[in-house]
This record gives C-alpha cells, structure tokens and sequence, in this order.
C-alpha cells in the first residue's frame, strides 16, 4: 500500500506530483494571458523538453514522479470517478443549458485520456462533435471560443493542494482562473486507484460549498515538524482559511501549533515559500525585503475538540491576533 505524508520541508523527496505543459499552454494568447495569469507566452516545445529534462533528473535520484494528466486519465477510468467530475463542471451555469445537454452525453462516453486533456487544456466550439449545436455556436461565437476554459496554472503543483503529515487539503483558490483546479485534485485522491484506499484524510476542503473569502494556495504553507505548520498570509492566502485549517488539524490531532505569518499583500510576496525556503532543519534562505516585514500570530488547541486561540491574546477575535508575538 501506498504511503503519503510530508512531515517536514528538508526531508527526503520520495514522491512528487507534477504537470507538465500540455493542451493548455498552447491555448495561451496574447489575449487571454493576463486572465489566465501567465505574464507571458510559453515556447510549448521548450517547455516540455525543459519539464521532460527535470523529470529525469529526479527520477534518476529514485523520485517516484507523478503526473497530473495520467492520474486524472485514469481517475476518469472510474465510472464514480468521471462522473463527480462531469456533475460539477457540465452544468448550465458553466457552460450554458443548451451545450450541457448535448455535451453531457458527448463527455460521458469520450476516451478518458481525451477527456482529461480537455479537463486541463480546456474545451473550445470546434472541439465539439459535429452536430446541431455546434453548427449553431461556431455561427454565433466562432470555432475558438471557450466554453471551458483551459487551466494551465496546474504547472504549479505546490498550490491546489498539499500535504500536511498525515493528510492533505484540496484548496479553494484565490483568482478564479485557478479555482477549477482543486475538483480535479479532489477527484484524483477519492478516486484514483493509487489513493482511494491509503486511508489518509482531506483535512480540508473537500466540499462544493462556495467558500467566499476563505481562499488557501499550497506556496504558503509548511508543515515544519513536530506538529508545527506555518501559513503566509500574503495575496492568496487569507485569514479566514488559516483559522478553519488550524480548526480542522486540531480536531483531528494533527497538529499541535499554526504560526501565521502576515505578509505584505504585493506580487513580491506573492508566497511564503519564495521568500523563506527551507534548505535544512536549522538553514533557510530568505527575501530580506519581505521577510522583514512579516509579523506572526500562533493558534494552539485548549482542548480536545479542536478549540483554539491565538498565542498574542486570549481573545479569539482576528484584530487581537495582528500584534506580532513577543
């Protein structure tokens, strides 16, 4: 059986979940790159030999190398599998009543490593089957508009979910270019063979539920050992996702203290992990100009059913936690 964790930020790297660029990256234009929070276009080819590079690299170092569209390939294997994921992203909201009618069924019978490059890289009107209702959309909108927008931040691997000791969360993302990103995680660790059955748990956020401001990208957070995580709060990650993390740990005794680190909200501080990286247990590098602004707080349960307060007060409310700890 499969062993899944991460109990530290320096410890050996057994297994590692990548993506590589795909369908998606070649959708990027000029026009869309900035919605789709790319600062510029990718040269494809590059990229995948780039990516196809790194891979070996680790593998040649003993890595076990996961990638998202082969588990997401084979997630779809999985009739309850595929359709969780259609059930959530074929409806009338998402794509308009008339095509979900007709692509529902076109998507429920699709070959699974088609659909999952089409999950990833997106669906356009001339993707479509021929028929009625492409013939009218080509007509209306033109043959490359985007009825399921492509995500191709899912190179980023670190930020829909991450690990922390026993278990992991699937994160609601801040910028909504991202958001499709955390069904596709959610679907792979129910579903895939490979994790159904390990037994570990979705600390938090495995639900359909809008979750409003309580947005969580997997850059910010770094469970450092012996029970400790510390969590950015920059420009992704936010306070009210923090608690609710905190909450759910101690509940479950999977952790023992949550340090919140506030950092300033700017594209420099984008992360806490590109501006304070770990490279052994008592060894980190930092982004001097950020790192000097950061101040922290520290959530610790009082009791056995996960109730937690701030170190900086006994009060629980946010305004009382912003002093920076003595």
């Amino acid at each position: 059986m499969r062993r899944v964790g991460v109990h530290s930020e320096v410890g050996k790297l057994r297994t590692v979940l990548v993506c590589g660029p795909s369908l998606a990256h070649q959708r990027l234009t000029p026009g869309n790159r900035h919605q789709l929070l790319f600062d510029d276009l990718l040269w494809v080819h590059e990229a995948k030999s780039d990516h196809h590079d790194f891979v070996l690299k680790m593998q040649e170092r003993g890595v076990e190398v996961l990638e998202l569209g082969q588990l997401l390939s084979e997630t779809m294997d999985q009739p309850d599998g595929r359709r969780f994921v259609l059930d959530r992203v074929i409806t009338p909201n998402a794509v308009g009543f008339q095509n979900a009618g007709f692509m529902r069924p076109w998507l429920d019978e699709v070959e699974s490593a088609r659909l999952a490059d089409h999950l990833i890289g997106g669906i356009t009107i001339s993707d479509l089957p021929e028929g009625l209702g492409r013939a009218m959309m080509e007509e209306a909108f033109g043959p490359v508009e985007f009825i399921l927008p492509p995500i191709p931040n899912t190179l980023f691997q670190r930020d829909p979910s991450c690990w922390i000791y026993d278990g992991v969360t699937c994160n609601p993302m801040y910028w909504p270019a991202r958001k499709p990103e955390t069904l596709l995680q959610r679907a792979i660790y129910k579903f895939h063979p490979s994790f159904r059955d390990v037994g570990f748990k979705i600390w938090w956020g495995d639900s359909d539920d809008s979750f409003a401001s309580a947005s969580i990208e997997g850059g910010d957070v770094m469970p450092i050992g012996k029970g400790v995580v510390l969590v950015g709060l920059g420009e992704r990650t936010t306070y009210q996702a923090v608690g609710q993390l905190a909450l759910e740990l101690f509940r479950n005794k999977a952790a023992t203290r949550v340090i919140g680190c506030l950092m300033p909200k700017s594209r420099a501080a984008m992360h806490l992990d590109t501006v304070f990286t770990f490279c052994d247990r008592d060894l980190v590098t930092i982004f001097t100009d950020v790192v000097d602004q950061i101040r922290c707080y520290s959530i610790y349960p009082v009791n056995d059913e996960g109730t937690s307060k701030c170190a900086a007060s006994s009060s629980r409310c946010w305004a009382s936690c912003r002093k920076p700890l003595a």
